[in-house]
């Protein structure tokens, strides 16, 4: 029996069951709200692992739901919503979902979906003070304390900004990331104008750590929305 418990919070009841069964058939835990108050008490109460999101619900925008949590929790959030233009995953990324999956859905992605943000948590759960630590993904290892980035045995020397991004994406393995995002953690701003300028160096770090950069393994893009650091 898997122990980890699932909130979905959907008022569709043929999504809510679809997704129910599924996760009933994969020996998943989970509780289902069809209202935000009703997701934000369940939230609180039920302590899910992770939180399965449609953003229309009848009595408040999901995107606040995610707000709202976001005060007091880092629990992995996975949208799953019929909005499927660029600026709403973003307003959903931004706000702090880790992830935005559009109806109409396959459930084997769900699944997908939902084993990398488990994986997230695990992670999280055992990993030390990231500031004394050493990050590990495949041959990919990070030396926070010395500052050191190393690919098998050999140390990759980055620029200072590759660096930084390398550290963000890690810290947030498995964590769809917006462009804005980087921009405001990586330069301090978030103008759309130094969009292709993120693209720039990242393309120049995969070509320093990933095996083939043409099909990278390590940073996934999400076209028009950002990037997100894979757990190998």
């Amino acid at each position: 029996m898997n122990k980890a418990k699932i909130l979905i919070v959907e008022d569709d009841s043929a999504i809510s069951n679809l997704i129910a069964t599924t996760l009933e058939t994969q020996g998943y835990q989970y509780h289902v709200a069809k209202t935000g108050v009703a997701a934000l008490l369940e939230a609180a109460s039920y302590s899910p692992d992770v939180v399965i999101l449609d953003l229309g619900l009848p009595d408040m925008d999901g995107v606040d739901i995610i707000k709202k949590v976001r005060g007091w929790s880092n629990l992995p959030i996975i949208v799953v919503s019929a909005r499927n233009e660029d600026s709403d995953k973003v307003s959903a990324l931004d706000a702090g979902a880790d992830d935005y999956l559009t109806k109409p859905f396959s459930v084997d992605e769900l699944l997908a979906r939902l084993r990398v943000a488990l994986r997230r948590v695990r992670y999280d759960s055992q990993k030390l003070k990231e500031e004394s630590s050493v990050y590990m993904n495949g041959d990919l290892k990070i030396d926070y304390a010395a500052g050191c980035v190393y690919v098998g045995d050999k140390e990759i020397h980055l620029t200072p900004i590759e660096y930084k991004l390398l550290c963000l994406l890690a810290k947030n393995t498995g964590k769809v990331l917006t462009h804005n995002y980087i921009l405001k953690e990586v330069w301090g701003n978030a103008l759309a104008s130094d969009t292709p300028s993120l693209r720039v160096f990242m393309a120049t770090l995969r070509k320093k750590i990933e095996p083939v950069p043409s099909e990278p393994k390590y940073i996934q893009t999400h076209i028009g929305v950002g990037y997100r650091m894979l757990r190998v």
